[in-house]
């Protein structure tokens, strides 16, 4: 028996009775039994993390739709790394953005028969500070946005609503940082943040780290020091134009960061907070992760 399990997160899903519905009569149409688990699922997969460890885990031919945002794709990645079930995704979060890199559609219906009829890809899984994540880590003036940006302007304005809270950081002091790639000589910098990424889009589809791909082995590391507002003004042109580094951002590759900070700062996950610091260990399991693409 073919069976898929649909992991909704409530606060990025609308109407979860009708969507509950329309992914049964999905399945359906491919043959497949189905089963929901309803619930907050984010760092540590919170309440569904062992149930969703051993459905993942079970005999036959098994699916797991990750429906909601990329904090919710992360939580059913670490959940099926290391077995036979393949993960599908269904975005419905701010930013989807290894869903963006992967060209799964936006729309339910299409989103689920990629899951249902598409093909695997094997990506690259990176984790920081022990923690599985899937699109971006970072730590600094990106993660302070993170955090300083409510539910209310993420629900209503989308992506938009981190533009609107990262106005009152552009003017924030820059840290004294150290970057250590691959064990090398650290990068000894004045930077605002580092961020450490699977993928190189940010929300709203912009480009922060050309060239990034989720299946190339390697992380994409960008420092980002802009010496002021017409500096993150500048990073922001070039972020639109998807050009490569220079000026405030600098790009580099590797299989493992060490970002240390002389104060402590906020970090974050795939855009959720996991507090301050002043660190972040940074690696990657390359093709870790089997995820059904188009």
């Amino acid at each position: 028996m073919r069976e898929a399990a649909f992991v909704i997160n409530p606060d990025r899903a609308r109407h979860v009775e009708l969507l509950k519905a329309r992914c049964r009569d999905g399945a359906a149409d491919h043959g497949w039994a189905v089963e929901f688990m309803v619930g907050e699922a984010g760092p540590g997969l919170s309440t569904l993390g062992a149930r969703l460890r051993a459905y993942a885990a079970g005999p036959g031919e098994r699916l797991v739709f990750a429906v909601g945002g990329d904090g919710t794709v992360r939580a059913c990645a670490d959940a099926v790394t290391g077995t036979a079930t393949a993960l599908a995704i269904v975005p419905r979060g701010t930013a989807n953005l290894l869903a963006r890199s992967l060209g799964i559609p936006s729309g339910l219906a299409a989103a689920l028969g990629t899951g249902f009829a598409g093909r695997d890809k094997e990506v690259d899984l990176p984790w920081a500070d022990g923690q599985t994540f899937v699109a971006m880590a970072g730590l600094g003036t990106d993660a302070a946005v993170v955090q300083a940006t409510p539910d209310t302007l993420k629900d209503h304005l989308g992506w938009l609503g981190y533009a609107v809270a990262a106005l009152p950081h552009l003017t924030g002091p820059a840290h004294e940082l150290s970057v250590r790639i691959d064990g090398g000589e650290p990068l000894v910098r004045r930077a605002h943040c580092v961020v450490v990424g699977n993928v190189g889009l940010l929300p709203g589809g912009f480009t922060l780290l050309p060239g990034a791909r989720v299946d190339d082995g390697v992380l994409d590391i960008g420092i980002i020091s802009p010496r002021s507002v017409a500096g993150w003004l500048l990073v922001a042109r070039r972020a639109v134009g998807g050009r490569h580094q220079g000026g405030a951002v600098e790009h580099y590759r590797g299989s493992s960061v060490e970002v240390t900070t002389e104060a402590e700062v906020w970090r974050q996950l795939d855009g959720d907070v996991i507090g301050t610091g002043r660190s972040l260990s940074v690696g990657l399991r390359p093709g870790a992760l089997r995820v059904r693409v188009p």
